[in-house]
C-alpha cells in the first residue's frame, strides 16, 4: 500500500462511481482554489499530503463478517460527475485475507473499495479483494446513477478458501480455479432431486456430472449471468463433478453448493403417459424428449402449458391426418403454450427444451378454454349467401362447399386478428385467391359466378400460424354470360 499520496493523484484515481467527491473532504478546510493549485503544481501537491487521508474523514465503521444497513436518500452527499448520491464507511482489514464487500436490498447501485490513502481498487455490487498491507480501508456506497435512492445492506466476509475434493450435500465450498479444472467427489445417499452450483464474478462458469452407468451431464449458463447449474433426479452412489471455465482460460474465486430440491407438493413426477383435459402434473426434464398421450372426447379449444424455472420449455403436438402444432414462448417467460381447437382423438404430445442440455422441473397442464359466448366454430360443410361462420385455423386449410342456383357476384370476406389470412375459390372451371385484399392482413375475393358448385379453402397466409377467423359470404344476382 502507497504511504503516500497527493490531491492530485486522489482527484483523479477515484474513478467513475464517486469521481470528484473526494476533493472537498480529504484535507480539512481545503478550498476550490487550493483543489486547483494543487492539481497545477507538483510541488504545492507535494506539501498537501497527508499520511493517512482516512484519519481526517471521521467515517462510520463496518466489522468485518457483519451486516450493515443503510439508505441512500436526497441528503447523501453529493457524486458531482453524475448526479448520484453516496455513503462512506471505514473498514480494518489484515494482510494476506481474501475478503469480499457486496450490496444488497433495494438500491440500484454499487459498492467501491479504497485503500487508506484513497487509492482506488475496485468497484462492483460484489468485490473481492486479496489485502497486500493490513490496515483501514474506505468503502463507499453508491446509488448507480441520480435516481437510485433506496435501502441497502453491506455485507462483508472472509473468504476462507478450500482445496478439497469433496463436494458435500448442503455446504457450499470457496475456492480458486487456477488454469486447470478442479474434480471433486460428490456422494448422493438417498435418491431425489439435487441441484449443483457454479458461480463466479471472474470467469465463465462450466460444470460437468458423471456418474456409474455413463450418467454424464454437463452446464455452462444455466444459473444465470455466465454461472452454471445442473439440476436432475441422481440415484444413490458417487459423482464426479468438475468445475473449470468454459473456454479453459479462466480463473479466479469461484463458489460451488450442491443441495437438494424439493419434489411437487404431492411428491410425484410423470414423464410419460395419458393426460385429460383439466389434468396439471409434474415432470422432470433431463435431456431426453418427454412423451405424453393426450386424449379428446369433446372437440373445442384447448390449451396446453407448459412452464418452467429450470429449462426453456417447447411443446409438440401431433395428431391424426397430418396435424402437427409446436411452440417455444408463447407462455412466457420461456414457457410454452398451444391454444387450438382440437377434434376429438388421440394426440401425441412432447414436452422438451427448446435447445440444449438443460435440465430441471416443469408443470403440464391441459384445459379447456372456453369459446366467447354465443360462438360456435364451424370448420366445414355448406356456405349460404348472407351468412357469417366462425371458424378455427390450425395449420390446415378449411374447406366449404358453396352453391349458387343462379348467377351471381359473390364477395367472400376472411377475417383474423390471430393471423394473416387467405383465401382460395375454386370450381365450375374457375381459380381465384387472395392474401391482403381485405382491411389489413385480411382476405377478400369479389367474384361473378355462374350456377354451379364451388369449394372456398380459408387458410393463413403461413401454415405455422392458427387462431379463430370469420368468413362472410355476400352475393347479388347478376346477369352473366358464360365463357364461350
Amino acid at each position: 500500500m502507497a504511504k503516500s499520496s497527493s490531491v492530485t493523484f486522489v482527484l483523479v484515481a477515484v474513478g467513475g462511481i464517486a469521481v470528484g467527491f473526494l476533493a472537498a473532504q480529504v484535507v480539512s478546510g481545503l478550498t476550490a482554489t487550493a483543489a486547483e493549485s494543487a492539481a497545477d503544481s507538483a510541488t504545492i501537491a507535494e506539501q498537501e499530503q497527508t499520511p493517512n487521508a482516512l484519519a481526517a474523514l471521521g467515517l462510520s465503521s463496518l466489522t468485518l463478517g457483519e451486516r450493515t444497513r443503510g439508505e441512500i436518500t436526497s441528503a447523501g452527499e453529493l457524486n458531482g460527475n453524475d448526479g448520484s448520491r453516496y455513503l462512506r464507511y471505514i473498514i480494518s482489514l489484515e494482510e494476506g485475507a481474501l475478503v469480499e464487500v457486496s450490496l444488497g436490498g433495494t438500491l440500484q447501485g454499487l459498492v467501491a473499495l479504497y485503500d487508506d490513502e484513497l487509492q482506488f481498487i475496485d468497484s462492483a455490487e460484489t468485490v473481492r479483494y486479496r489485502v497486500e498491507e493490513s490496515g483501514d480501508y474506505m468503502v463507499v456506497v453508491s446509488g448507480a446513477d441520480a435516481r437510485s435512492y433506496g435501502p441497502f445492506t453491506v455485507n462483508s466476509r472472509t473468504v476462507e478458501l478450500s482445496d478439497s475434493d469433496t463436494l458435500t450435500i448442503g455446504t457450499p465450498i470457496d475456492s480458486w480455479l487456477g488454469n486447470t479444472e478442479r474434480e471433486l467427489t460428490l456422494t448422493i445417499e438417498e435418491a431425489g432431486m439435487y441441484q449443483i452450483e457454479m458461480r463466479s464474478d471472474e470467469f465463465d462458469a462450466y460444470l460437468e456430472l458423471a456418474g456409474a452407468g455413463g450418467y454424464y451431464r454437463e452446464d455452462d449458463d444455466s444459473a444465470g449471468n455466465l454461472n452454471a447449474r445442473i439440476s436432475d433426479f441422481l440415484a444413490p452412489g458417487d459423482y464426479t463433478v468438475t468445475a473449470r471455465s468454459a473456454f479453459g482460460d479462466g480463473s479466479g474465486l469461484f463458489t460451488l453448493i450442491a443441495e437438494p430440491r424439493e419434489l411437487p407438493s404431492d411428491g410425484e413426477l410423470r414423464n410419460d403417459g395419458i393426460v385429460t383435459p383439466g389434468e396439471t402434473l409434474s415432470g422432470w426434464f433431463s435431456g431426453q424428449n418427454l412423451s405424453y398421450q393426450l386424449d379428446v372426447e369433446e372437440a373445442g379449444m384447448y390449451q396446453i402449458d407448459m412452464s418452467s424455472n429450470d429449462i426453456d420449455a417447447y411443446l409438440v403436438l401431433e395428431g391424426s391426418d397430418g396435424y402437427y402444432r409446436e411452440d417455444d414462448d408463447s407462455g412466457g417467460n420461456l414457457d410454452a403454450r398451444i391454444v387450438d381447437f382440437l377434434a376429438p382423438g388421440g394426440y401425441q404430445l412432447t414436452a422438451r427444451t427448446a435447445y440444449g442440455n438443460d435440465s430441471g422441473l416443469f408443470t403440464l397442464s391441459v384445459a379447456p378454454r372456453d369459446l366467447p359466448d354465443g360462438i360456435k366454430i364451424r370448420n366445414e360443410g355448406e356456405l349460404v349467401i348472407g351468412e357469417t361462420l366462425t371458424g378455427w385455423f390450425s395449420g390446415e386449410p378449411l374447406t366449404y362447399q358453396l352453391t349458387l342456383e343462379e348467377s351471381s357476384v359473390v364477395t367472400i370476406n376472411m377475417r383474423s386478428t390471430d393471423f394473416d389470412a387467405y383465401l382460395d375459390l375454386y370450381g365450375e372451371g374457375i381459380s381465384d385467391s387472395d392474401d391482403d385484399g381485405g382491411r389489413g392482413t385480411d382476405a377478400r375475393l369479389e367474384r361473378a359466378l355462374l350456377p354451379g358448385s364451388y369449394t372456398v379453402s380459408a387458410r393463413g397466409f403461413s401454415a405455422s400460424g392458427s387462431g379463430m377467423f370469420e368468413l362472410e359470404v355476400s352475393g347479388e344476382p347478376a346477369e352473366i354470360q358464360p365463357d364461350t
